[in-house]
């Protein structure tokens, strides 16, 4: 009896350290986890919510007559016209160009694939400036080497809107391809060859089966694209030359503004584009969201 009594006794001696180096173990997780997250929440609040605020707060300060009479000041309304512009062309031409490329890279094979890779990743290796000043060296009136045939007929490309719209174009047409590109790859081609054997037409193809497997990416890309177009200041501001109401974006505004002393407008200004930045955001969050249920249903089909 006694022999069973010390048996059990040292059973319950051996489970007692285990249980408690468990819950040792357990508790020094979960302190770990709390202090990690406490971390990183006070680290975007730091860096991103409290500067976004401070837009609006600043934005604000003189009242909200002056916010409102800063955002619908004559000039100010120019550079958001041309902004929206920017954002109206570059948008359509480099969803089209982005759909086209990466149709082809990831559905063919030809001479020259790796060449086009590249070339729509150069946006994105180059300095926004100095892809400005190249713009300059192509397009200006005194010394560019296209000048002598824009002064010929009349054409002003520097300092002036098509500049700016080339430039804008041409720091965000990577964004759609490199959206589509690898969701086109994982797809494959099988679908569309299925199509093509019964008899179905290219652009019946296209928007019947490809553009439903792409359509979140290329919404994705889409907002990238817009998002970038309307915060573009290093090539726009090589290009524009500053002249008020006619190649001022609203980047390139709110740098005049604030360089000019004049806070108060420039943030009220500025919280147009946060704004545009949130709405961004909130798309963009909403689309891969869809864009993970739709991996997960296909890996449960």
């Amino acid at each position: 009896m006694s022999t069973k009594i010390e048996i059990r006794n040292e059973k319950n001696y051996n489970k007692k350290p285990i249980l408690k180096l468990v819950k040792e173990y357990l508790s020094s997780i979960s302190i770990a986890k709390i202090t990690l997250t406490a971390i990183a929440l006070i680290y975007v609040f730091a860096v991103l919510i409290l500067p976004l605020v401070a837009v609006f707060v600043k934005g604000l300060e003189k009242g909200y007559s002056v916010y409102i009479a800063s955002i619908t000041d004559p000039i100010a309304l120019d550079a958001i016209k041309l902004t929206l512009k920017a954002i109206l062309i570059a948008v359509p031409l480099n969803t089209v160009f982005g759909i086209v490329a990466a149709w082809l890279i990831s559905k063919f094979e030809f001479k020259g694939k790796n060449i086009l890779i590249t070339i729509i990743d150069m946006p994105f290796a180059i300095s926004p400036v100095i892809a400005g000043f190249v713009f300059v060296l192509l397009f200006s009136d005194t010394h560019g080497l296209f000048g002598e045939i824009l002064t010929k007929y009349d054409m002003q490309i520097i300092f002036n809107t098509p500049g700016i719209i080339i430039a804008t174009v041409f720091v965000t047409f990577p964004f759609v391809a490199r959206e589509l590109i690898p969701i086109m790859q994982s797809k494959g081609s099988s679908e569309e060859e299925a199509a093509l054997t019964l008899g179905a037409s290219g652009l019946k193809t296209f928007f019947k089966i490809t553009l439903p497997n792409i359509k979140w990416a290329l919404l994705y890309g889409v907002i990238l694209t817009a998002a970038r177009a309307a915060g573009e200041f290093g090539a726009v501001s090589v290009v524009s030359g500053h002249i008020r109401g006619l190649t001022t974006t609203l980047p390139l505004h709110i740098e005049i503004l604030y360089n000019e002393y004049q806070f108060s407008a420039a943030f009220a200004v500025a919280s147009l584009l946060t704004i545009i930045a949130l709405i961004n955001l909130i798309a963009k969050s909403v689309i891969e969201w869809k864009i993970k249920k739709e991996s997960i249903n296909e890996e449960v089909e």
